[in-house]
């Protein structure tokens, strides 16, 4: 073909060498246009019969590889691979540049193809329930950037005409700056492995980590970050090793187990614990979940106080009943009979250590509701019934003076 149009264009009494040159120039613009009209063929129309069978059909992988751009970008190396046959139509002189210039376009359309094939692979198993436990994102990032240092590495060896190997013996002696420019990503890589091993870290999963002031769901796992939805809505960004060299608080286990832990004291005015009188014990009888436990409690008193010879309304040795344990058992017993409380965990009001707030009284329990607003609403029914009953058992909840106490108290002392 180039002798034909050197031909024709001598008969106009074009030199040779010039002739030469025009000759490819033709042949180069005849070339583009053929690619340009391959392109348009495989774009308008083998591209568009490929999405119509896609779109109605069964399966779902082709609808991923389509989003993904996977068979648009592979449309686009038909034409410099045609490009390339008609490479030994053109002089000596022009033939390794343009075989140069058409094998870079084809390994930059090959990595582009190999990248998205990679992320349609990362889509297709995110579908899979074993997704959430064993993400594969960090391990598809790391292949994307091999599949682009081999394409780097190709396309410079083209240039240079070397060969890869050298290139690559050459980078050799490049690996310290390497890994520090790739630091991230090898500790990523490193981390990530050990995350999924040892199961620490899911998709979905409510972590706590103080140090990067991050409370809320994992929604994302990649190579280099943990992304974290706080419950605030905002993000936070958590490099993946800092889940394997700092502490953080993973809530899986809870929400698993179907019981949410409820740890919260009230404080009792020390000066309002008293024994029970008869008026008092008469009164808790007639309340249905301490009727028996006063019974048997009388009957172990009066047997203790017997054996002993105590006179229990004379001695101060006697064993009698107290306001505040009573109220810890009607406790007790509420929490055991509440429909939202965890049968199968841990029930117990305990009496703690008192100091300047009063007498510390913990109730610990579990809801078997692990839904933070249902959990809330829960604990705060608890509460709610535990503060309103205390006066019942002559006893006062403790807290600071407030305005109002000073102004009842003025109202006393002018009274008086």
């Amino acid at each position: 073909m180039l002798n034909y149009i050197l031909n024709i264009l001598t008969g106009y009494g074009i030199s040779p060498d010039s002739g030469i040159i025009l000759s490819n120039i033709i042949l180069l613009i005849f070339l583009v246009i053929i690619s340009i009209l391959t392109n348009l063929f495989t774009a308008k129309i083998i591209f568009k019969i490929l999405v119509l069978y896609i779109k109605h059909n069964k399966y779902k992988w082709d609808d991923i590889m389509l989003k993904r751009k996977v068979f648009s970008r592979l449309c686009h190396i038909i034409s410099p691979l045609i490009a390339y046959f008609f490479v030994p139509a053109f002089s000596v002189q022009f033939q390794g540049l343009m075989e140069k210039i058409i094998l870079i376009y084809i390994t930059i359309i090959i990595s582009l193809v190999a990248q998205a094939l990679l992320n349609s692979t990362n889509d297709i198993y995110n579908y899979h329930t074993i997704s959430k436990t064993k993400p594969i994102k960090g391990i598809i990032q790391i292949l994307q950037i091999i599949v682009f240092l081999i394409a780097a590495v190709v396309i410079i060896s083209n240039i240079l005409d070397k060969s890869p190997v050298i290139i690559l013996s050459g980078i050799g002696a490049l690996t310290a700056v390497l890994l520090i420019i790739f630091k991230d990503s090898l500790l990523g890589l490193v981390s990530g492995i050990q995350i999924a091993t040892n199961d620490l870290l899911r998709i979905g999963d409510w972590i706590e980590m103080s140090k990067y002031e991050a409370n809320g769901v994992v929604v994302d796992i990649s190579l280099n970050t943990i992304k974290v939805e706080n419950f605030d809505k905002t993000i936070t960004n958590i490099p993946s090793y800092a889940f394997i060299s700092d502490s953080f608080k993973n809530w899986r286990h809870m929400q698993e187990s179907g019981g949410r832990r409820i740890k919260r004291s009230i404080y009792i005015d020390s000066t309002s614990i008293e024994f029970c009188n008869l008026k008092m014990l008469a009164k808790f009888k007639k309340v249905k979940c301490l009727s028996n436990y006063i019974k048997a409690k009388e009957i172990e008193l009066e047997e203790y106080n017997r054996i002993n010879n105590i006179n229990p309304t004379t001695s101060i040795s006697a064993r009698r009943l107290t306001n505040i344990g009573t109220f810890r058992e009607y406790i007790q017993q509420y929490l055991s009979s509440n429909p939202y409380i965890h049968k199968d965990m841990v029930q117990m009001v305990r009496q703690l250590e008192p100091g300047i707030n009063g007498v510390p009284l913990e109730i610990y329990a579990f809801t078997n509701d692990t839904a933070w607003i249902n959990y809330e609403k829960i604990q705060g029914d608890i509460f709610d019934h535990i503060l309103s009953i205390a006066p019942e058992f002559n006893i006062r909840i403790f807290q600071s003076p407030t305005g109002y106490d000073v102004q009842m108290g003025l109202q006393k002392n002018s009274q008086i």
